[in-house]
């Protein structure tokens, strides 16, 4: 049986990589006749790197930017011909902060990463938005390429209160956001009012932050501000597409790059996974695009996580056959302490199911 292994990471606990080296572990422990098909994911955020560097190489720059406080920061960015690869969360992410000071966290360290990649003979550069732990609307992004403006960019989005004029500058390479957010950037859907209070920002500062950014788009372009994707990253994807930038579906991105299409119709069986599989997984999360890509493949898909919070009805409109839950079948326990065994084993236990 040939079965393409296609898990997101498994965040906190499993890269993308690992996560599909212990399901293929624990698989040919039960079925070791079968043919196993390896294609670690990312949708844009953690991991995007890591898994585009496996799938078409190109050389890895080290780089040191200013994180989202102000600290010192190491990153990579993948080069390959005149396309760089950036993974934002890398100068910006969540786990960088905290979850705390999101009112003055900057994305100036990610400006930082496409200059370093302009300067490295990039004509084209991909950003893979995702993981995030700033609310600036990239204005941090946008000082570090140049941009000046009557209020402070690059100190958060507290710095932009009182924002009335902002002058960009001229950028001739291609910028491309890889995300599947569609979210605007201001408003009920906004990148505040939906991101914010997992960034750490409390309910009641919502609407003041949102007013922030509102400010931002008034002295920049309020119609950019309410296209597909400009919220996403706490307002990078709309920095990016002020400057002239495109917007890209990660997944679909990802999953061009590594061939996902023709490897799934090759396979007899898909198989992925992620952290928490929930309905959410609908909104441009691995799963959700693996399952798309299986059923137009006319394969089956299941997948394997950490928890599984949906019924079979939901499953089956996510378009996923089954979906096995590590805590449930290890406890959670084993699940964190041990989540490559334990993701192994449960591995093992589905392949009695389904292999044939």
């Amino acid at each position: 049986m040939r079965v393409l292994v296609a898990p997101d990471k498994f965040a906190g606990t499993l890269s993308a990589v690992e996560a599909a080296e212990a399901i293929a572990a624990g698989w040919r422990r039960r079925a070791p006749g079968d043919e196993l098909d390896l294609a670690p994911m990312a949708d844009g955020g953690p991991g995007f790197i890591d898994v585009l560097h496996a799938a078409l190489g190109g050389e890895l720059l080290a780089v040191t930017v200013r994180g989202p406080h102000g600290e010192p920061t190491p990153a990579t960015l993948l080069v390959r011909e005149q396309t760089a690869y950036v993974e934002t969360a890398q100068a910006c992410g969540l786990h960088l902060t905290g979850g705390e000071g999101a009112e003055t966290a900057t994305t100036y360290g990610v400006g930082e990463l496409v200059a370093a990649a302009v300067d490295a003979g990039a004509t084209r550069v991909v950003l893979g938005l995702g993981g995030s732990g700033t609310n600036d609307g990239g204005a941090g992004l946008l000082a570090a390429l140049g941009a000046t403006a009557d209020r402070p960019l690059d100190q958060g989005a507290a710095g932009l209160a009182g924002i009335t004029g902002v002058e960009l500058p001229a950028f001739d390479v291609e910028l491309v956001a890889a995300t599947d957010v569609d979210n605007p950037l201001t408003g009920l859907f906004g990148a505040t009012k939906v991101f914010g209070p997992q960034k750490g920002i409390p309910e009641d500062r919502l609407p003041v932050v949102d007013g922030w950014l509102q400010e931002l788009a008034v002295a920049t372009d309020r119609k950019v501000a309410l296209a597909d994707g400009a919220g996403a990253a706490g307002g990078l994807g709309f920095a990016l597409l002020l400057l002239g930038g495109t917007r890209e579906p990660g997944i679909g991105l990802v999953a061009g790059a590594l061939g996902l299409a023709e490897r799934a119709r090759a396979a007899d069986l898909v198989i992925t996974g992620e952290g928490a599989f929930d309905y959410s997984s609908r909104g441009g999360k691995v799963p959700y695009g693996v399952a798309e890509i299986a059923g137009e493949a006319l394969r089956p898909c299941v997948v394997l996580a950490g928890q599984v919070h949906v019924g079979s009805r939901e499953m089956r409109a996510l378009g996923v056959e089954s979906a096995y839950s590590l805590v449930e079948a290890a406890g959670e326990e084993r699940a964190f302490a041990d989540p490559a065994g334990a993701l192994a084993d449960l591995a093992e236990r589905v392949a009695r199911t389904w292999s044939r």
